[in-house]
């Protein structure tokens, strides 16, 4: 068992597990968490689990968990882990079922108070839009040939087609399409979900949120993102749906059986994987990358829905703008410098979010004077923020949290809380709540979750990345 007594505090909103705690353990573990929030981690085995991981084969530096740290499969949600490069390990569960669940902010050039009148109708116009697929009605099913283009073409191949624009494909992490995918590696079970799911999206903690910009913190950096005080934004959280669920699912099955065959031993078998190098971790790679695709591409589509939305209610000349899109859930090679070292390296990011600093190379021009935007979704009614990447985050590999991280389950949730008592409370606040279950909403609830604004004050004051802007939701679109 894991108690306070076991943490070294390196320095304010950083501890570590030391190696010697476990003689299984290659690296340290180390957590971003203030002393209040520390009590909070023992509630469930994401500290077990985030140690757990420090045992995989070539992971450099330490095994990493962020303030929005909860269990998970395996690795816990908010975990971050880097492998040597290329024969260092990939695990299906340190990416996680949703393979690259994500972020986009579009941004308005409106105010609260010109949209106010128009709210009711925004919200219901998009609800009716947004679970639509990529053709005229979720009834229609793509091709698995179509599939198969958006599995390797990723959001390129959907603009090349006529959806969006240029700009969205710029302001996109990795632009919107992992050049190693292969159609070939997913299974036909997994493209079948998939198919009437593009432009959806989906259940869980998934929303698109009309919000208002309601604090700046940085007026040079919110200038360059594009953001003002009291400016109307939509935020998009969703990820690859059944597609990537399927495709999470089928690797695990293939792995679990195998890994042993390479001379890997794991305290749990959830944490199954194989040398990235190996045939099965190639194959993997390319599967995930392509689910990465299908959700930068079912992001892009609920965009392009809203769009349009957008401008039945406002008129043609009313735009969105792409501020950026960011993955939470994925597995990428990056170079990173390591004791004075440049090393390519296999980042896990689990429930995690990449903030690249000012100046690197991977992120768009107009935003290399200051650094990436970062995309931080609150709960249901609560705030999200802009922040913005950081030198100071390669410590952590440069990434930060997700959101605020689980304190419920979804089934004591549900339990404990009522979905209707929670849309007459937003009412009362003069936020409108659009959903189908009252149990959706029940599971998502504010209660159910750490504080965001708790959350990012850790993330802010240790350095990894510095607060932009924050936002309050005006209407919530639930998932089906």
């Amino acid at each position: 068992m894991i108690s306070k007594k076991d943490f070294i505090k390196i320095k304010d909103y950083l501890w570590e597990i030391s190696k010697s705690f476990r003689p299984d353990m290659r690296v340290p573990a180390r957590i971003y968490v203030s002393e209040k929030m520390l009590d909070e981690v023992f509630r469930d085995k994401s500290l077990e689990q985030l140690v757990n991981t420090t045992t995989l084969p070539g992971i450099v530096k330490y095994a990493i968990g962020m303030p929005d740290i909860h269990e998970g499969y395996g690795p816990p949600i908010g975990g971050v882990g880097a492998m040597r490069y290329p024969e260092g390990v990939i695990s299906p569960g340190f990416v996680g079922f949703d393979e690259n669940c994500g972020v986009r902010l579009l941004l308005s050039e409106y105010t609260e108070k010109e949209i106010r009148p128009y709210l009711e109708k925004l919200a219901t116009e998009i609800q009716k839009e947004v679970p639509s697929g990529l053709g005229r009605g979720r009834q229609i099913k793509l091709s698995i040939e179509e599939i198969n283009k958006i599995l390797e073409g990723g959001v390129p191949y959907l603009v090349e087609k006529g959806y969006g624009e240029k700009e969205d494909i710029e302001n996109c992490e990795h632009q919107g399409k992992m050049e190693m995918a292969d159609a070939s590696c997913v299974s036909e079970k997994a493209k079948n979900r998939g198919r009437d799911q593009v432009g959806t999206l989906g259940s869980g903690n998934h929303f698109c949120e009309i919000q208002k910009v309601e604090e700046i913190f940085d007026e040079e950096v919110a200038k360059i993102f594009g953001l003002f005080k009291d400016q109307v934004v939509i935020m998009i959280h969703t990820g690859s749906r059944g597609l990537g669920h399927q495709n999470c699912t089928d690797y695990l099955r293939i792995l679990m059986p195998i890994y042993p065959k390479y001379g890997i031993k794991l305290p749990d078998k959830e944490l199954c994987c194989v040398p990235f190098n190996s045939p099965e971790g190639q194959r993997f790679f390319k599967a995930m990358s392509a689910a990465c695709n299908f959700a930068w591409a079912n992001r892009h589509m609920i965009a392009f829905y809203t769009r349009k939305a957008w401008q039945k209610v406002l008129g043609k000349n009313a735009r969105l703008k792409l501020l950026y899109d960011v993955a939470h859930n994925i597995a990428k090679i990056e170079e990173h410098n390591i004791d004075g070292k440049k090393m390519k390296l296999i980042v896990h990011r689990k429930g995690a979010t990449r903030a690249f600093p000012a100046n690197h190379p991977e992120i768009p021009e107009k935003y290399k004077k200051v650094g990436q935007p970062v995309l931080l979704p609150g709960t249901m009614g609560t705030a999200s923020y802009v922040c913005v990447g950081t030198e100071k985050s390669k410590e952590a590999f440069y990434t930060v949290n997700h959101g605020a991280g689980r304190t419920m389950s979804r089934r004591q949730a549900t339990r404990t809380i009522s979905g209707k008592e929670i849309v007459e409370n937003l009412k009362k606040r003069g936020i409108i709540v659009k959903c189908y279950s009252w149990r959706g909403i029940a599971e998502e609830a504010p209660m159910a979750y750490k504080d965001i604004n708790n959350v990012v004050e850790v993330v802010h004051n240790a350095g990894l990345s510095k607060k932009v802007a924050k936002l309050r939701p005006l209407a919530v679109i639930k998932g089906e």
